[in-house]
């Protein structure tokens, strides 16, 4: 039973994860054909590995890593040269000095980790594997070449039609991702079912936006590649500052969570009404996410009318959580009404052209404080 769980979970990833498997296949095959047929190298050993190393980084990073790559191997190959001219080849000294300095001269010049691993590797190869030739041409060199340009074309043929579409999917999945964990905490209020709300807080507690910041960081290296879509910078920007206030909204939600947990545990009832400001709140939360989508596919007139709809439902939240909060109640429930109130502050200065104090001034006047 437990192999054929695994076996189903296995399956499950590869039909996830097929595409990068397919990329990084066809990538480092086409980079040795290019090395072999039209450099003519009969080793081309680092073409198929460049691409393997750039593919192998996130969306986003792979010109620089490629650029990393190309300067790791010249930097490789040229003191395995100078070592291996000055105590011979596959000596344990050759190897101790040459690892020794091309780890230190990565180091002291700031390389990356990418750098100084491709770097050290390409010098001990050649050292222990393929001592230099007397030939003038950098083969090596122009392998790393071929293979680094082959993974980044590669990684924008995916996205060449609609480089900002895997951006467009990632918002929607985090903003339903927290809408999702705000109806569960009402849920679990409502029905004043402890396990569910813990269940709610673990949920919370996944919730994360750096793979929102790693999709916006590839969008922008996406649209910089390509002459014709560079108008889209101007989003990115946009959305970029969108995603600090996405991560406030989040860290409010735990703390909400975390209060509800609270508050289910009290014998004191739940009032009726809160589960339903958690709701509205939920909704605020999806429009927001299509707003910002919309304008990311360029459908400014429907972004426009999903930031309006998310700005009804945040303000109807606010409303409803503001009659809850009357003397006596217990703190749990004075948390969370903070958190709806903080939660639409952030999600209204994401998708709201207002500026700040505007948007404070309104959710507060919905709130019921007295304006300052």
């Amino acid at each position: 039973m437990v192999r054929w769980s695994w076996f189903r979970g296995a399956a499950g990833r590869l039909r996830q994860g097929w595409l990068p498997v397919v990329e990084t296949t066809l990538a480092a095959t086409v980079a040795w054909m290019l090395a072999t047929r039209l450099v003519g190298h009969p080793q081309p050993f680092f073409a198929p590995a460049a691409a393997l190393i750039v593919l192998g980084q996130a969306r986003g990073q792979r010109v620089r890593r490629a650029v990393e790559v190309v300067l790791g191997v010249a930097a490789g190959v040229l003191l395995a040269d100078l070592v291996v001219q000055a105590l011979g080849p596959r000596t344990t000294w050759t190897v101790f000095t040459v690892i020794l300095l091309t780890v230190a001269l990565a180091v002291a010049i700031g390389a990356s980790t990418v750098s100084v691993v491709q770097a050290a590797v390409s010098a001990l190869y050649l050292v222990v594997v393929a001592p230099p030739t007397e030939s003038l041409v950098p083969f090596r060199f122009v392998d790393a070449l071929i293979g680094g340009g082959v993974a980044v074309v590669a990684s924008q043929l995916i996205d060449a039609r609609r480089p900002l579409a895997p951006l467009v999917a990632e918002f929607r999945r985090t903003f339903d991702d927290l809408a999702d964990v705000l109806r569960e905490v009402a849920a679990g209020l409502d029905r004043h079912d402890e396990p569910a709300a813990v269940a709610a807080l673990e949920r919370a507690r996944r919730l994360d936006v750096e793979r929102l910041r790693d999709a916006v960081l590839a969008a922008g290296e996406a649209v910089r590649l390509h002459v014709r879509r560079r108008r889209h910078l101007g989003r990115l920007r946009t959305v970029d500052a969108s995603i600090g206030q996405l991560d406030y909204a989040v860290r409010n939600v735990r703390v909400l969570a975390r209060a509800g947990v609270t508050l289910s545990r009290l014998a004191s009832p739940v009032p009726p009404d809160l589960g339903g400001a958690l709701r509205f709140l939920a909704d605020a939360v999806e429009a927001a996410g299509r707003a910002l989508a919309a304008d990311l596919d360029g459908a400014e007139q429907a972004g426009d009318r999903h930031a309006e709809d998310a700005d009804r439902a945040a303000l109807a939240a606010v409303r409803i959580a503001g009659q809850l909060f009357t003397p006596g109640q217990t703190l749990p429930l004075a948390m969370i009404v903070g958190q709806i109130r903080a939660t639409a502050i952030d999600l209204l200065r994401g998708v709201r052209t207002d500026d700040d104090a505007a948007v404070l001034a309104r959710v507060d006047e919905a709130l019921g404080l007295p304006a300052l």
